[in-house]
């Protein structure tokens, strides 16, 4: 017997959809969905442990209104690889920023526009490479190995911060667009708890900002530099809720 679960899906209110892409487009593990219609922006749902949460304004294409007719997956440079690539949204004119073999992912503008930041895998033994590539085959990415990356908007200058090990990600710029907030689990061996610290874009002055001894990740500061937004588990009696929390920050 099929039911109607568009209501419990967060799909229900998607216009006239033509089309939809399942496909786990932050690299977590969980399927996300992507829908595609008339009159309608391309909308993303990302799959909070199977629960499908709007996340469209996330990706910038909010305000993409159009006549979709159909939506696909596809590794654009045949390459076989995940890589970064910007567009002029005015013209379509697309660029590839990165191009070096690993996977590279969430990234974002510095808030003045000049650069560009991301985490990204860089394997280079030939087991390291092997277990990579095979892993891409299916459609996965392990994201236990991970650094900081920093490059021009333009994709010129890509250099590595970080180089601590472990899973160092979720990183993004402070308000005055030099320095560095992420989160990490490289004092670990275990690979847990994940905590926020800051960095220099040259890699120095490293420093923890929470000691909560369970998951910190996705800080993200307000324009003015004065509150900070983060995720965490903290608090949500002993089970595996992710919560947003919001703290003054304070130089």
């Amino acid at each position: 017997m099929f039911s109607e679960i568009g209501l419990y899906s967060n799909v229900f209110a998607t216009d006239w959809s033509w089309s939809a892409l399942w496909t786990d487009f932050d690299n977590d593990g969980w399927m996300d969905l992507i829908i595609a219609g008339e009159f309608m922006p391309v909308r993303f749902l990302k799959n909070y442990r199977g629960s499908l949460k709007e996340f469209t304004e996330s990706t910038g294409l909010q305000h993409t209104n159009g006549w979709w007719n159909s939506i696909v997956a596809a590794d654009f440079d045949k390459d076989g690889d995940i890589d970064l690539y910007i567009m002029d949204i005015n013209t379509g004119k697309e660029k590839k920023v990165t191009n070096t073999l690993g996977y590279d992912g969430g990234a974002w503008f510095s808030p003045d526009g000049k650069k560009i930041i991301w985490r990204a895998s860089r394997p280079k033994t030939e087991e390291e490479v092997k277990e990579y590539k095979e892993l891409l085959a299916d459609n996965l990415v392990a994201p236990t190995h991970m650094e900081v990356f920093v490059a021009n908007a333009d994709g010129s200058d890509a250099h590595q911060v970080t180089n601590f090990g472990q899973a160092n990600w979720a990183p993004a710029f402070f308000p005055d667009s030099k320095r560095i907030i992420f989160a990490s689990n490289h004092k670990y061996k275990r690979g847990f708890p994940f905590d926020l610290y800051s960095i220099n874009e040259d890699g120095t002055e490293l420093t923890q900002l929470t000691h909560s001894n369970t998951f910190d990740a996705f800080p993200m500061f307000s324009p003015d530099g004065k509150k900070i937004v983060f995720c965490s588990n903290r608090n949500n009696g002993g089970g595996h809720d992710t919560n947003i929390f919001i703290a003054d920050w304070v130089d």
